[in-house]
């Protein structure tokens, strides 16, 4: 299980270094990026965010970073799209994909299949789906899919060790986007890593 974060072509962004991605991949986020993987992962989310706020927000500053950054900084709800994804890696068979819509920002619907409603689908075109059945969660990669996809069964306990083990490299990434900010937006960087953090649902709770 990663948490990925589904990227765009830069184009001709030049606010800071980014790398050179396909639209529509996905990109791993951990604590093992390089500075250029984490600038391109804070542009995508910023572009994931890029509306024009409500006018309690204020109007966008004139300059280019500004600009870029003010959804990122004022929008109250922030989306990240992409979300947790599972793959047996021993056969490289995808069982979780996220699909559109789907944000990393609603990565805890993991922890409704484990402790609460016991079901959540992540997206759509695939239509992802985990479902706890008992001691068992079962996932599947396309509930709505003429086959419905690969399916694997996986025990509570494990995929509970799972989500732990993608929560924490989302905080790895974060910690490391906290510094990539310190260096490459040094006038922003206390407000990007705490709106990073709501983005990702990573906010400390008050």
């Amino acid at each position: 299980m990663q948490p990925v974060l589904e990227i765009s072509a830069a184009g001709d962004f030049a606010l800071w270094p980014v790398g050179e991605h396909e639209s529509y991949g996905y990109l791993v986020l951990n604590g093992g990026l390089t500075p250029t993987e984490v600038g391109t992962a804070v542009m995508r989310i910023a572009c994931c965010n890029d509306f024009e706020p409500e006018e309690e927000h204020g109007p966008r500053p004139t300059d280019p970073l500004g600009t870029f950054l003010h959804g990122l900084l004022t929008l109250p709800d922030l989306f990240a799209a992409g979300g947790f994804r599972v793959t047996d890696n021993a056969t490289d068979t995808a069982f979780v994909e996220p699909g559109c819509c789907n944000g990393l920002e609603t990565w805890r619907d993991w922890l409704e299949v484990l402790d609460g409603t016991g079901s959540s689908s992540f997206g759509h075109d695939p239509y992802s789906v985990a479902e706890r059945v008992g001691d068992i969660v079962r996932l599947t990669l396309d509930a709505h899919g003429a086959d419905a996809g690969p399916v694997i069964e996986l025990s509570v306990e494990h995929v509970r060790r799972l989500v732990a083990g993608a929560q924490q490299d989302l905080q790895d990434f974060l910690s490391l986007a906290g510094t990539w900010a310190e260096q490459q937006l040094p006038a922003h960087a206390a407000a990007v890593a705490a709106a990073l953090a709501r983005a990702l649902d990573l906010a400390p709770t008050q």
